[in-house]
């Protein structure tokens, strides 16, 4: 509490500040402050954002759908900076979270602390078309994890990237395009990462995560990175498609979903590990104000049920198996989305995902199908949103939700 009280005084100071000063000619959308150094050594964007949720959930008891349950939300209040610094070939990002759900997640491995810091990484093209990142960022996963929850054309991500994404950890990336020909451009990025998830700051337990991707635009690249933000706001004149394909390994993994979920910890304290594999194939389309987004994902692991020390060759309880409770979550997902862009900036889309697991994780498959509706008043930077899905567990009727909200992002 004392920190978000601290960086809103901080804020509000700069603001005031600037504004007694002079009149900014900056736009809405394009960062509330753009300030560059007079001998041009350094540069700092500020850009702020919130989303705002209003959610009704009905469940089926077996019988029928129950009374519905509402739910009002922040459900991301984020502070972002960007810029460079000493020179414009090394680039920062920072972007702190300040929602619950942006914080939550405190355990002994980050000293029980709410987990602020999203993003903390450096980005320098020290040659040619090669960079190297090193910090805190998002790993080069699934395009939909990548995707900016800014810039998502539902409410909020898909069933397949809340089971499977590999999201974001502590490490360093190197990263590569190639030129195919006069249009076709390859991106190669490998990244070498702690392999826990963010914000972790006791120790490194289990091994590292190494993670490749492969990017493939036959048709050159998309306007405004528009192969990372949903939707197509630019109305490509021309087909644009984007084909990924992601290996990602955790060795020893020591969370139930590698970068996250619950730490495997045996009754006597010590901590169970298992690797874990992780494979993404995506695609991203645009044409004309349609676009298409497809991901399958797959997730194994060498052993799924994590055992106590007794645990050696386990099939039933009586042979010395003695489970501790946690489960690797393994399994396969595959997630398809579409959406037409009106030329009146309405925009009609729609999800189907489907998930399954591995038998022994005990977990049931799902489907899910979603319809939304969006008014974008300023591209993703001001837009007011509604979906609605049905959700089947094991072929069984399960719930029903209903969400609307709106996004404002300077």
């Amino acid at each position: 509490m004392k920190l978000r009280i601290t960086l809103l005084t901080f804020f509000i100071c700069v603001c005031s500040s600037i504004n007694a000063q002079e009149i900014s000619d900056t736009k809405f959308g394009k960062g509330m402050i753009n300030f560059v150094a007079k001998d041009s050594s350094f540069s700092v964007k500020f850009a702020p954002r919130f989303q705002v949720r209003s959610i009704s959930s009905w469940d089926h008891d077996g019988n029928q759908y129950g009374s519905p349950e509402h739910n009002f939300i922040v459900r991301r209040a984020r502070l972002k900076f960007d810029g460079f610094a000493y020179s414009t070939k090394l680039k920062y990002k920072i972007e702190l979270g300040l929602s619950n759900r942006d914080i939550s997640g405190a355990n002994a491995f980050n000293r029980n602390t709410p987990r602020y810091i999203l993003d903390a990484v450096i980005m320098w093209n020290f040659a040619g078309n090669w960079e190297l990142w090193a910090g805190q960022t998002k790993l080069p996963g699934n395009v939909e994890r990548v995707v900016s929850s800014a810039n998502l054309q539902l409410i909020d991500r898909s069933l397949l990237n809340s089971r499977f994404n590999i999201d974001r950890d502590l490490g360093i990336q190197l990263r590569h395009k190639t030129k195919l020909g006069s249009e076709f451009l390859m991106r190669e990025k490998l990244s070498i990462s702690q392999g826990e998830g963010r914000n972790v700051s006791e120790g490194n337990e289990g091994g590292l995560q190494y993670t490749g991707r492969l990017e493939f635009l036959p048709f050159g690249t998309f306007k405004s990175k528009g192969d990372y933000s949903q939707s197509d706001l630019k109305r490509e004149e021309k087909p644009k498609l984007m084909l990924g394909f992601t290996y990602n390994y955790n060795q020893d993994a020591v969370r139930e979903r590698g970068f996250a979920g619950d730490y495997m910890i045996r009754s006597d304290g010590s901590i169970y590990e298992t690797d874990q594999t992780t494979i993404f194939a995506d695609a991203m389309f645009k044409y004309k104000g349609f676009s298409f987004m497809g991901e399958y994902a797959k997730r194994t692991a060498d052993d799924e049920i994590a055992t106590e020390l007794d645990g050696i060759t386990p099939t039933t309880e009586a042979d010395g198996f003695t489970p501790t409770g946690d489960v690797v979550l393994t399994g396969n997902a595959l997630n398809l989305q579409a959406g037409y862009l009106f030329k009146s900036n309405y925009e009609i889309a729609a999800r189907y995902t489907t998930v399954e697991y591995e038998n022994i994780t005990g977990a049931l498959p799902s489907k899910q199908y979603t319809l939304g509706v969006n008014k974008f008043v300023v591209g993703h930077k001001l837009k007011v949103q509604s979906d609605i899905s049905y959700t089947s567990v094991d072929g069984n009727d399960a719930n029903i939700t209903f969400r609307l909200g709106f996004d404002i992002h300077f």
